[in-house]
């Protein structure tokens, strides 16, 4: 059993890999029991998304209901043939991480397959509290390692991150929502016209969610600091290109960071943590 739950932990980290080198390259510098539970999240969350995003010729209903049935038969059984449901399963028993956790994730992804429009901030907070901040508390779960205390006190900031990354997301795919999709996620962009005055809006929104989570940042244990903060700093300066990008070209084409930016970061990140001047 132990080869094929290590087999099911790497096929996770596959897919974590394969989606998103910036998190996979993060993750790879948290402490191994640490990390192999980091992949398990991405890849349940990174499945559970390509169903409703992606899956346009199949009945994504039908399949965002049985991958949600199978995770919970998996949980019961405590084994799954799929191996993502399987070493996700076991993270959250390890971890104790809250099934309210999860259900609140999965009622935004079936969000997706209905909702287009989001005219209020109640609403679209409310999405995001399940598609990204609820991702953020999973992964504090694992980084505080049975440590509630801190995990209580480092809620809000792990929210707040989770929010301020969906929201860079958002901003990064706007073309694709709104051409493809026909979603807008910004109550802030009305009639799905997105205008310089409106993107100033929600980068004003992003970058007060970026100065509550660091507080939170300089408070994790160490090697899961570094982890953290390499994203962080990614999406900084992620935020920062679309800041200067004109709102017509964002919803011409998709902002990128390139590799060698990426590479600077990652640097940056390891000096800040090693000489502690976080």
């Amino acid at each position: 059993m132990q080869l094929y739950h290590k087999t099911t932990f790497n096929v996770s980290k596959l897919i974590t890999h394969k989606y998103s080198t910036s998190f996979s390259l993060a993750t790879s510098l948290i402490e191994k029991e640490k990390r192999d539970a980091i992949y398990s999240v991405y890849g349940f969350v990174r499945f559970a998304d390509e169903i409703v995003d992606t899956f346009h010729d199949y009945d994504k209903k039908y399949l965002l209901e049985k991958f949600e049935s199978d995770y919970y038969d998996a949980v019961k059984q405590g084994i799954s043939l799929n191996p993502i449901l399987n070493s996700f399963q076991i993270s959250v028993k390890k971890f104790n991480i809250p099934d309210a956790h999860i259900q609140a994730f999965l009622k935004s992804m079936k969000c997706d397959l209905e909702k287009k429009e989001y005219k209020s901030k109640t609403e679209a907070d409310e999405y995001i509290y399940g598609s990204a901040d609820v991702v953020g508390l999973m992964c504090l779960k694992i980084f505080c390692n049975g440590d509630q205390k801190l995990y209580e006190e480092l809620k809000h900031s792990a929210m707040k991150l989770g929010s301020a990354f969906q929201k860079v997301n958002f901003l990064r795919d706007l073309k694709n929502d709104m051409e493809i999709l026909d979603r807008s996620y910004f109550p802030e962009i009305e009639n799905l016209r997105f205008d310089e005055n409106n993107k100033m809006k929600v980068i004003s929104d992003i970058e007060n969610d970026f100065k509550t989570a660091y507080i939170g940042i300089k408070r994790l244990p160490q090697k899961s600091k570094l982890a953290v903060l390499i994203a962080y700093y990614y999406y900084k300066i992620l935020l920062r290109k679309i800041k200067r990008t004109p709102a017509n070209k964002i919803i011409e084409t998709r902002i990128r960071i390139s590799n060698s930016k990426k590479m600077l970061l990652l640097l940056k990140a390891m000096v800040v943590y090693k000489f502690n001047l976080i």
